[in-house]
C-alpha cells in the first residue's frame, strides 16, 4: 500500500546537540485527518516543519506517495503549510494573496484565476477579494490562509496552530467549516495543535509526543479512554491515576492493590503477575454516593472512601473535587441534573464508585 505520508525512525538533532525528534514513525494514508498533539516543546511543529520541508531531517526517511522527500525543497514538494499568523501578504488583495502560489509557479493568468475564484467561491470569500487583509477580522483571514493552501492541490495540507488566535466561538465554527472541508475535499490533513479539544474533534487519529518521542497514536475515543501510557493519562481528559502492584485477575477485570483499597479495571496491554501497574480511571467513570448509602452498595469492587472538598456549579455544569484517604484530590463534574446543588456540600462524606470496564490499566 502506497501512503500519502511515511516517516520511518525520522530524528532531528540541532547542531548544538539537543534531540528535538526521537525515532519518529508514522503512517498517513489518503484523506485521513492526523493531529499532533503535545505540550510546548514536544518536538510537534519541528516534526511538521520537517514534512514541509523547512528543517532538515537528522536521520530517517520521509516519503509522500512512495518518493523519498529529505532532500526536495520545500518549493517541490507536493504540501502546503498554513501558519498560525496566515502569513498573509499586507499589500495585496485577498485575490491575489490566494493565487500568489499559483503565481510563482508561472501558470498562466486565466487558469489561475479561474481556480482562486472556484476556492474563493467554496470558502464563501468572494465577497471580499478585492480587499486587503488588514481590512478583515480573524476568522476571514483564517479563511484566506486556508484558500491559499488549498488552491494548489497539495497532496497533504500542513497546519501549524491555524486557529490559536481566534476567540473560543469563532474557533468553534472553523473547526466544523475545517472538518466539512477535509472530507469533501478528500485531502490529507496534518495539524498541529496544543488544544486537546481540537485534536480530539477534527481528527482520526491523534499522535500524541512527549520530549520528541510518540507516546501513543489512536483514533480520538480509544485515545480518550484506552491510554496507553501514564504519561498519556495525564495529559488526556481529567484521569485520576492510581499506583498499584497487580494481585490477579476475576473474569475480565485485573485486580490491584493500591494504597487507598483493592479496586480493579481492565488492561491494555501486556501486564505480569505481581507488576507495577498504574489504574487510570476517567472522571466521566466516576459515580458519588452519599455516605449513608454504604450497605446499599454491596460488595463492589472498586468503592473509596472521599470528602468532598468543593462543590460549584458553572451553568448546567457541577463541579466537584473530592479528597481520597491518601490525600489524592479527584476533579469530578457532571450535568447538574446528576449531581444537584446542595446534594453534596463541602465537607460532606462520600464514596466514589466506578465500573472496572470504564478504567484502564496499563504498567507503570
Amino acid at each position: 500500500m502506497i501512503f500519502d505520508l511515511e516517516l520511518n525512525n525520522v530524528g532531528k538533532v540541532y547542531d548544538n546537540g539537543t534531540p528535538a525528534v526521537i525515532d519518529f514513525n508514522l503512517s498517513v494514508a489518503k484523506g485521513e485527518f492526523i493531529a499532533f498533539l503535545g505540550p510546548s516543546g514536544c518536538g510537534k511543529t519541528t516534526t511538521l516543519r520537517m514534512i514541509a520541508g523547512f528543517e532538515s531531517i537528522s536521520s530517517g526517511d520521509m516519503l509522500i506517495r512512495g518518493e523519498r522527500m529529505n532532500d526536495v525543497p520545500p518549493q517541490r514538494r507536493p504540501t502546503s503549510m498554513i501558519f498560525q499568523n496566515y502569513a498573509l501578504f499586507p499589500h495585496m488583495t485577498v485575490h491575489r494573496n490566494v493565487g500568489y502560489g499559483l503565481e510563482v509557479k508561472g501558470m498562466p493568468r486565466a487558469e489561475r484565476e479561474a481556480k482562486v475564484d472556484r476556492i474563493l467561491a467554496t470558502l464563501g470569500l468572494e465577497d471580499i477579494a478585492g480587499r486587503k487583509p488588514d481590512k478583515l477580522s480573524g476568522g476571514q483571514r483564517q479563511r484566506i490562509a486556508l484558500a491559499r493552501g488549498l488552491v494548489v492541490e497539495p497532496d497533504i495540507l500542513l497546519l501549524d496552530e491555524p486557529l490559536g488566535a481566534l476567540d473560543a466561538n469563532l474557533r468553534k465554527a472553523i473547526q466544523n467549516e475545517l472538518k466539512l472541508l477535509q472530507k469533501s475535499l478528500g485531502i490529507t490533513f496534518v495539524f498541529v495543535t496544543h488544544a486537546q479539544s481540537e485534536a480530539l474533534a477534527l481528527s482520526d487519529r491523534i499522535v500524541v509526543m512527549n520530549q520528541g518521542r510518540i507516546e501513543q497514536v489512536s483514533p480520538p475515543h480509544q485515545l480518550y479512554t484506552r491510554p496507553n501510557t501514564p504519561f498519556v493519562a495525564q495529559f488526556i481528559g481529567r484521569n485520576t491515576v492510581l499506583s498499584g502492584e497487580v494481585a490477579g485477575n476475576e473474569g475480565d477485570d485485573v485486580v490491584v492493590t493500591t494504597g487507598i483499597g483493592t479496586l480493579a479495571g481492565r488492561a491494555n496491554g501486556a501486564l505480569s503477575g505481581k507488576s507495577r501497574v498504574s489504574l487510570v480511571v476517567p472522571a466521566e467513570a466516576i459515580e458519588v454516593h452519599a455516605a449513608g448509602r454504604r450497605e446499599a452498595l454491596g460488595h463492589a469492587r472498586n468503592l473509596v472512601d472521599a470528602r468532598i472538598e468543593r462543590s460549584e456549579v458553572v451553568g448546567h455544569i457541577a463541579h466537584l473535587t473530592a479528597r481520597l484517604e491518601d490525600g489524592r484530590a479527584v476533579a469530578l463534574e457532571a450535568h447538574v441534573d446528576k449531581y444537584r446543588p446542595g446534594d453534596f456540600p463541602a465537607g460532606s462524606q462520600v464514596f466514589l464508585s466506578w465500573n472496572p470496564a470504564e478504567a484502564t490499566v496499563i504498567p507503570a
